[in-house]
């Protein structure tokens, strides 16, 4: 079986719909229903309900998940077995949300190198889609988040909690978001806390996807924005941006994520590294 197939089923399944499946693969509907198509034809069976509020998985479509992704990890498994650089005896690939490697994930690499010298890391950075679909699919073994979905084979622990707090580079600055106020897409938790603590907030001029890319443009250019406390507290000590005291503070929890079986014996390892580093932080 092709698993590009395979692959594209379970997309199905995590975007909810062909149309949010083409968008996540880039390719087009007709191409996603193709795919589909082929699949049930090979197995004999149909695989999806299609209606309009999405799909729906058939009683042969949920037995079928977890043999895809069965199937998907793997050929993943073996794509990096067999990419194992010289003098190494295994891979690891670790994915971590924007925001969330900047002092602390980039903690973590040199831990686990220290207790595992003879694993080659793979080290990405991404969205929560991405990396929940690297996760699904095999291609990731470990995945740092703030807004992770249930998915049946993959264990979400909660790691850590960040406190998000307003600075600007104007010490006089009111607690609420102002004319040069940068938005930052901390994602769908930030999003609700946000809009229930400025009910009247219809905009900024400026919106950022990416954390950093936010904080320098405020320090490049001036400006207010919301970021975790750690990410900006040498900052503040060294005077280039104050705490907006008396502004609503925002706790935005991270997770990780990672099989909840693996045939690699390090990937425990790894997992409690990150439970040491976020203990020492």
């Amino acid at each position: 079986m092709d698993t590009e197939l395979a692959r594209t089923f379970l997309t199905v399944i995590a975007t909810g719909s062909f149309i949010n499946a083409a968008d996540r693969l880039h390719v087009t509907q007709s191409t996603v229903s193709a795919r589909i198509h082929s699949l049930e034809e090979q197995l004999g069976c149909t695989l999806f309900i299609r209606n309009k509020a999405g799909t729906t998985l058939t009683l042969a479509g949920a037995q079928f998940h977890k043999h895809a992704s069965t199937l998907v990890r793997t050929v993943e498994q073996a794509r990096q077995d067999v990419g194992i650089p010289s003098g190494f005896t295994g891979a690891i690939t670790i994915g971590g949300r924007f925001g969330l490697w900047d002092q602390f994930l980039l903690d973590w690499i040199p831990l686990i190198q220290e207790q595992a010298p003879r694993i080659s890391i793979r080290a990405e950075i991404g969205f929560e889609p991405d990396l929940m679909q690297g996760l699904i699919e095999g291609r990731m073994d470990i995945g740092v988040m703030y807004s992770p979905q249930n998915r049946p084979g993959l264990t979400v622990e909660p790691l850590l909690e960040d406190r998000l707090i307003l600075v600007s580079t104007t010490p006089d600055d009111p607690p609420e978001p102002g004319s040069r106020y940068v938005y930052i897409d901390w994602g769908p938790e930030f999003y609700v806390q946000h809009s229930a603590s400025f009910p009247d907030f219809t905009g900024a001029a400026l919106s950022a996807n990416i954390g950093w890319l936010g904080l320098n443009q405020i320090l490049r250019h001036g400006g207010s924005g919301y970021f975790p406390e750690r990410l900006v507290r040498s900052i503040i000590d060294d005077g280039h941006m104050t705490h907006i005291e008396g502004a609503p503070e925002f706790n935005l929890p991270a997770f990780i994520v990672y099989p909840s079986k693996s045939e690699k014996n390090y990937l425990a390892l790894a997992v409690e590294a990150v439970r040491t580093v976020t203990a020492e932080k």
